[in-house]
């Protein structure tokens, strides 16, 4: 088995992990981010039928955008160990 093989193997399981571990993450920091921006301790349903289109418009993209930057920083930490540890980097 190639060397490349070897870190995307090593990878897959760590990712599969890492990615449960930052949606979790991502999910706690969204809800204290949007408590700071908004006041507010819920963060408001697509469906919710009190609130407007902004405040929905603006929370669904407060959470992709703080999902995104999570999920980038962990999958990044996590190809680095496998290198660390495998001397490839997961392709």
């Amino acid at each position: 088995m190639s060397g490349g093989k070897v870190g995307k193997l090593a990878y897959k399981p760590v990712g599969i992990l890492l990615g449960i571990g930052a949606g979790a993450v991502a999910g706690f920091v969204f809800k204290e981010v949007w408590k700071l921006a908004s006041g507010d301790d819920d963060a408001p349903n697509a469906t919710d039928e009190d609130r407007g289109w902004g405040e929905i418009l603006a929370a669904a993209a407060l959470q992709g955008a703080i999902f995104a930057l999570v999920k980038a920083a962990v999958d990044r930490g996590g190809a680095t160990g496998v290198r660390k540890l495998t001397g490839q980097w997961p392709k």
